[in-house]
């Protein structure tokens, strides 16, 4: 019998790659609350998460492990600076969206990963291999490009990608799983949240109870910005790292097209040089990637 040989387990492949595919198509959800401020639409995608995402702790029998880390100061810390992160990343995507920004968004997220790795390097004592620094040179002089010929969006790929790769680097070393952790986040936030939206309604009204239309996609944010979560958990748990990191590049993917193809915003030289350089940084980390999963892999027992 071989041991050894690896298929890609086809629950976790599609679990996958849907998670990613709501995340890439996300900014049709936000051009369809356009008329919504930005600021509101975070707030209310706080609040509905946080019903829901208790409902699911409630359902999952998961309450303790919650009450846990509510109990634990250094968990809530880290998830304080978690929770500061992972707003900055949502109010900057959701303005880029409403403001005609996706292809600078999409391209936050196309840097990320590689962001990711500066991060490990920087903080968590990782050493770059030569591939990994060529990529990382690659993506710099991307950035490099578009700050000299394209620099209007720039501040929201960087916020993006900045704020994204934090937020991963702090919920890494936080002892909190992902379902407890997003809980405590969106507890933290709420104060804020909730008391922005009673302000709002005390101040010329608020966009929740305006329409039938508008108020579904308001309280369905809390879905939306749950479900993916979910299943990128489950798909973590059935896929090899390498895998999973490849399905990733789906998401910005999804972004770009949208808005060259449907958002129809313009792409400048300076654009096309930048995805270039970055697209080819990504290629050689993508490739370098799977081939050290595969050095890894044991050799078949026979």
């Amino acid at each position: 019998m071989t041991h050894g040989t690896h298929s890609i387990d086809r629950t976790g492949f599609f679990q996958g790659a849907g998670a990613y595919l709501m995340w890439g198509l996300l900014p049709l959800y936000f051009k369809a609350v356009i008329a919504v401020p930005a600021v509101e639409v975070l707030a209310n995608r706080i609040c509905w998460a946080l019903v829901l995402l208790i409902a699911i702790t409630a359902f999952t029998g998961r309450i303790d492990r919650l009450r846990s880390v509510f109990a634990h100061p250094r968990a809530v810390a880290m998830l304080a600076v978690s929770a500061v992160l992972i707003c900055v990343n949502w109010l900057t995507y959701i303005w880029a969206v409403q403001n005609a920004h996706v292809l600078a968004a999409s391209l936050g997220y196309f840097l990320n990963p590689l962001i990711n790795v500066l991060l490990g390097m920087m903080f968590l004592g990782e050493r770059l291999s030569r591939v990994q620094k060529m990529a990382v040179l690659l993506a710099a002089a991307g950035v490099a490009v578009l700050a000299v010929e394209a620099a209007a969006g720039l501040w929201i790929s960087l916020t993006l990608a900045l704020s994204f790769g934090f937020y991963g680097l702090v919920r890494k070393t936080a002892p909190a799983e992902s379902l407890e952790g997003l809980t405590v986040e969106a507890t933290l936030l709420l104060p804020v949240a909730g008391g922005y939206l009673i302000w709002r309604a005390s101040h010329g009204g608020i966009a929740l109870g305006s329409s039938p239309g508008i108020t579904i996609l308001l309280v369905l944010l809390g879905a939306v910005t749950a479900a993916p979560l979910l299943l990128f958990n489950a798909a973590a748990k059935r896929l090899r790292y390498a895998t999973l990191g490849l399905l990733q590049y789906l998401a910005p993917t999804l972004q770009f097209l949208l808005a060259v193809l449907a958002f129809g915003e313009a792409m400048t030289g300076a654009h096309i040089l930048c995805f270039t350089l970055i697209w080819i940084g990504l290629a050689i980390y993508a490739v370098d990637g799977v081939r050290s999963a595969r050095r890894m892999r044991p050799a078949p027992i026979e």
